[in-house]
């Protein structure tokens, strides 16, 4: 993934937090959990600026929706592992950018309720045609 590719999935999950009426952060990291992109809409919660790169990183170091991650973190019992690799995000919002079934990086999105910032999320990474 480019910077392009990665500028043109931030412009997707504004105008869709747009279409919603909410104000969010958005990160886009590479396959190596590196910020390669971000936004923040205006009157987005300062919050929201670290929750999202957190959902971006974990969306690609353990590839799945942050969502289901903390579904498994719950399931299994795995106390602390969200505060592993420097924090962690363990509900809905981040998800992991496919091309070919490869991971090529992620996308976090915070500052909306977790059902709309995992909606953003979706729509921002399938009209690439990648997830």
């Amino acid at each position: 993934m480019n910077s392009a590719e990665a500028e043109a999935i931030l412009d997707r999950a504004v105008a869709y937090a747009d279409e919603l009426g909410v104000a969010v952060c958005v990160a886009v990291v590479d396959a190596a959990a590196h910020l390669l992109a971000f936004r923040r809409m205006d009157s987005a919660i300062l919050g929201a600026i670290d929750v999202a790169q957190r959902k971006a990183r974990t969306a690609v170091l353990f590839p799945m929706e942050t969502g289901n991650f903390g579904d498994l973190i719950s399931a299994e019992k795995l106390v602390g592992m969200e505060l592993s690799n420097h924090g962690l995000a363990a509900f809905p919002g981040g998800l992991t950018i496919l091309c070919g079934g490869v991971a090529v990086g992620a996308i976090g999105i915070s500052g909306a309720t977790a059902e709309q910032d995992r909606a953003i999320a979706r729509v921002a990474v399938q009209h690439a045609g990648q997830n």
